[in-house]
């Protein structure tokens, strides 16, 4: 983070402060200015109207003070050498420049500041005083302004500092939460998709043949609709497990999470080839080394799923054909072929499907592609074993 500029960690001049920055100033102009201007009056009245004016002249330059500091400093202490209604403006003004810390204006401010004080002292003080205890004198209150401002604009500085980077790291926090937040999303979404398209497909593919089939006894119609109702069944089950990803509020504990694996995918194509669908299933995975890992093997079920539910979708009837293989070194491999079907089926696709199936194939480490190949559809990604 780059150095603020003085005017960046100023603090607003409130209605109080400015009560208490003039009331130190006549203070300090008590000090230095009624001791001498009994005499100025008797001896020079000149002297106390030409003292009077410069100091007046002063107070209204100081308002200016950070519109022009060095400016305002610099000819304030050039009055205050002749005027001690100027001392209180001088001291402010000077205290303002050191708040900004700049060597180069302190140094001038200093010299000038100095000079005016030992004129001043020189021509009206009359109290016998040795010069060089006043010359020190000076040089401690000038230097004690200037050490008292440098404090004051280090002071700024550093709030100012600590105040930009909690609002800073604020804003961070919130950017990263909506981000977290955004990623929860899509992720629940991608699970409810790759989940419940599978089972909303069975749904409407046993109803779809109910609404065709005429010659369905009584017997036969009830066989059906239970089976409507236990894929119902499944999906809702299923709904619930993916809704369990959020944590339990009291006990931040998830309450369900459906995590199937790849000892999951023979179930998974019994399940469509009970349903009606034709598959051929070959897994030629060497797991002689140790199981396929649970993230791999959520990722495959999850694409041979998503291949199942395109299938019944667009080529009702055709021969599936869901090829695994793969090993440690060589990382798991899995092709789904369909022939291109002349119709589709009665179950809409929203298309998300394959988009969230690739971004889960990515966040493993790996890659899905899909494309057309001599009449086929094909379904094919790459998962490193160790994802």
């Amino acid at each position: 983070m780059d150095r603020p500029g003085p005017e960046d960690f100023q603090p607003p001049l409130t209605p109080w402060g400015r009560t208490w920055r003039l009331l130190a100033m006549l203070a300090l102009t008590a000090i230095v200015w009624l001791p001498v201007a009994g005499a100025q009056l008797r001896e020079a009245r000149w002297l106390f109207w030409l003292d009077l004016g410069l100091g007046l002249v002063s107070y209204l330059l100081v308002t200016r003070r950070r519109q022009w500091p060095l400016a305002v400093a610099l000819l304030t202490s050039a009055f205050a050498g002749i005027s001690g209604v100027a001392a209180g403006p001088a001291t402010l003004a000077a205290v303002s420049v050191a708040t900004r810390r700049r060597w180069q204006q302190l140094a001038v401010v200093f010299v000038v500041g100095l000079a005016g004080a030992q004129l001043f002292t020189i021509t009206q003080d009359d109290g016998g005083d040795p010069l060089w205890l006043l010359t020190t004198l000076n040089v401690i209150v000038l230097a004690a302004c200037i050490g008292w401002g440098m404090y004051l604009g280090s002071r700024r500085e550093l709030l100012w500092t600590l105040r930009h980077r909690a609002e800073r790291a604020e804003a961070e926090q919130e950017l990263r939460v909506a981000r977290a937040r955004s990623t929860e999303r899509a992720r629940i979404a991608r699970e409810m998709h790759d989940v419940l398209a599978h089972r909303i497909s069975q749904i409407s593919l046993h109803a779809g043949a109910l609404s065709f089939r005429e010659d369905l006894s009584a017997e036969q119609m009830r066989a059906s609709a239970a089976v409507i109702q236990d894929k119902a069944h499944e999906a809702l089950t299923d709904l619930r497990g993916v809704l369990g990803v959020l944590r339990d509020e009291d006990t931040g504990e998830v309450v369900h999470t459906p995590q199937p694996t790849y000892d999951d995918v023979p179930r998974l194509v019994a399940e469509a080839t009970e349903a009606g669908l034709h598959v051929e299933h070959l897994d030629r995975v060497d797991r002689t080394a140790g199981p396929v890992p649970d993230g791999v093997g959520r990722t495959v079920y999850r694409i041979v799923q998503e291949g199942i539910t395109n299938a019944r979708k667009h080529a009702p009837g055709a021969l599936l054909t869901i090829e695994v293989s793969g090993s440690p070194e060589h990382g798991v491999d899995v092709c789904l072929r369909n022939p291109l079907g002349f119709g589709t089926g009665v179950t809409p696709g929203a298309g998300l499907g394959l988009v969230g199936l690739s971004e889960r194939a990515d966040l493993r480490g790996g890659r899905l592609e899909h494309r057309r190949d001599s009449g086929a559809f094909v379904l094919h990604g790459w998962l490193p074993w160790a994802a």
